[in-house]
């Protein structure tokens, strides 16, 4: 597994993350992202009979002003991925392959498939409550 980070040319901070070849990943578990951040994403690498306490989770009350954060994971197919800067400048562009993951936690993104047939799986911080309170569409 290679783990690429992408950083602000503006102020330094981790905005973008992508995983390659996560289908390679040896370690028993792998924390991706830091404790601090609203969206979490750990590689669980189990082998037959893993199991953890059976568990529920438990709401948490969080601060008010939450940017969405999103992850995508490619199962099949090639997806172009365009990074943006907290300035909406391109900082960064990723071919993303079969088990490659892109995770945005602050700043744009935009997703383009290259290939008939991609399958992706997007997961992002809720509650959605529409387009309008959710995005905000970069250029044109």
């Amino acid at each position: 597994m290679n783990l690429e980070k992408i950083f602000s040319k503006h102020t330094g901070e981790l905005l973008h993350i992508v995983i390659r070849s996560l289908a390679n990943t040896s370690a028993q578990r792998t924390n991706i992202i830091s404790d601090d951040q609203f969206l979490q994403l750990a590689i669980l690498n189990m082998s037959n009979g893993d199991t953890f306490k059976p568990h529920k989770h438990i709401f948490k009350n969080g601060p008010l002003s939450i940017v969405a954060q999103e992850s995508w994971i490619v199962l099949r197919g090639n997806v172009n991925v365009t990074y943006y800067d907290v300035d909406d400048s391109i900082i960064e562009e990723r071919m993303l392959g079969a088990h490659d993951v892109s995770i945005t936690l602050k700043a744009g993104h935009n997703y383009r498939a290259m290939s008939d047939n991609t399958l992706v799986l997007e997961f992002k911080t809720g509650p959605y409550s529409g387009i309008t309170n959710d995005k905000v569409f970069i250029g044109n």
